[in-house]
């Protein structure tokens, strides 16, 4: 860009010299520049604006003023794309600056005035050099120091840092903020106890056991005081409904483990507590307390109405504690009894299937053993040992006067259910979930 005031002179057209060749002669009749040495020369000047411009044509460089040639303009605005030299590193591809070049002072000044560089303004595209720099070699580098090894993945630290924070390795063990304590049957108690009364079956089965306990045992009070005469046995009665009740508690006691192969949920309580046995004796303990405390409530009801309502002898204590105590320790043990049915056959209807036919069928198959004379004493023996006929011999009523009496019946429960219990350790010890 010229100055709007002055004309610019026209330069004669010349060639743009390439990269070392040779410089473009000077006009005919003009002095020689002084020699200057290779090392003070100045940088090549920039290109003014050429009043014809050709396409296609890099931008060229013009040498420097000579003395007596025609008078340049100062203050004259050109663009030029300059090459940065290549010691240059750093900088981006494309980066546009804008810069301010001064004249060199090596440069002579021609006599019409200024010269046209003086304060020239221009704008150029910076570019990278083509090879990249190389890193200058420290001192205290050896030549044929090897180069160091690249980083680790991810994947190949993480053994190194499990190593390092382990019990051998030279960081901390990982310590981990959730408190951590020893499992113990109390925790596994605490467990069966959650799941034993958040199920609705043991709400109805237990609900069942007491209605059909404390009822049927009324309705016979009431019927025994209504014939108006005195009975030899005043609780002779009173184990009717609980009979009736103790098929309500076999269904609980297999459900407490059968439900949970059916459901899955015993791969869940055997990881929590690997400890095998430690899970089926937390079942039998709150099976047991429960089932216990239950029919011991019912049954002493049952008993208080028998004694206020029926005319008899006045109950000894030892028969007090037999019907109450006695009964609830009976049918508790019997619940144990289903828990190891259930624990050994995995299957609910399996399970509950057997014990009714171990409560039910002696009896029922005794009553049709005692026509036959040779099969009689073996009917007397099955009603003996039989579930009614032990309820009945803890209420001083037994069916067979010869069998056992007072506490023999619950010893001999209690005696089976060990060894079914036994068993029933042994193959859930054994055994895969």
């Amino acid at each position: 860009m010229t100055s709007p005031q002055q004309p610019q002179p026209q330069p004669e057209p010349h060639d743009t010299a390439a990269p070392g060749a040779a410089a473009p002669m000077p006009p005919a009749g003009a002095p020689e520049p002084p020699a200057q040495h290779p090392a003070e020369q100045p940088e090549p000047r920039p290109l003014a604006a050429h009043p014809q411009p050709q396409p296609q044509q890099p931008p060229a460089q013009v040498p420097a003023p000579q003395e007596g040639g025609p008078a340049r303009e100062a203050g004259t605005m050109m663009l030029q794309a300059q090459q940065p030299p290549a010691a240059a590193p750093g900088k981006e591809a494309g980066t546009m600056m804008l810069q301010a070049q001064a004249a060199p002072q090596a440069a002579p000044l021609p006599p019409q005035g200024a010269p046209k560089d003086a304060g020239t303004m221009t704008l150029q595209a910076q570019q990278p050099p083509a090879v990249p720099p190389q890193q200058p070699q420290q001192p205290h580098q050896q030549p044929h120091q090897p180069a160091q090894q690249a980083p680790q993945s991810p994947q190949q630290q993480i053994p190194a840092a499990w190593q390092a924070a382990g019990p051998g390795g030279a960081a901390p063990a990982y310590v981990s903020p959730i408190p951590v304590r020893r499992t113990n049957l109390g925790h596994a108690l605490a467990s069966e106890w959650t799941k034993i009364r958040s199920v609705r079956s043991t709400m109805w089965t237990l609900g069942v056991m007491i209605l059909l306990n404390v009822g049927i045992g009324l309705l016979a009070a009431t019927a025994i005081a209504g014939l108006d005469r005195p009975t030899a046995v005043v609780f002779g009665s009173a184990w009717f409904g609980l009979l009736l009740g103790t098929l309500c508690v076999i269904p609980l006691g297999v459900l407490a483990i059968s439900s949970e192969y059916g459901t899955g949920m015993i791969r869940t309580t055997l990881t929590a507590c690997p400890s095998r046995g430690r899970v089926l004796a937390a079942k039998a303990i709150v099976l047991f307390g429960l089932t216990f405390v239950i029919t011991t409530v019912s049954t002493t009801l049952v008993a208080a109405a028998h004694a206020g309502m029926i005319d008899g002898p006045a109950p000894t204590g030892d028969q007090w504690l037999r019907a109450t105590v006695g009964s609830g320790l009976y049918v508790a043990v019997l619940s144990l009894l289903a828990l190891g049915a259930g624990t050994l056959l995995r299957h609910s209807a399996g399970a509950i299937s057997a014990m009714m036919g171990l409560v039910l069928l002696p009896m029922l198959l005794a009553v049709f053993m005692l026509s036959s004379e040779s099969l009689r004493p073996v009917a007397k023996a099955m009603i003996e040992y039989s579930v009614p006929n032990s309820l009945g011999a803890l209420h001083d009523k037994a069916f067979m006067p010869d069998g056992p009496s007072g506490w023999q019946p619950l010893l001999i429960l209690v005696g089976v259910t060990v060894v079914v219990l036994g068993g029933a350790y042994a193959a859930l010890e054994k055994r895969d979930v």
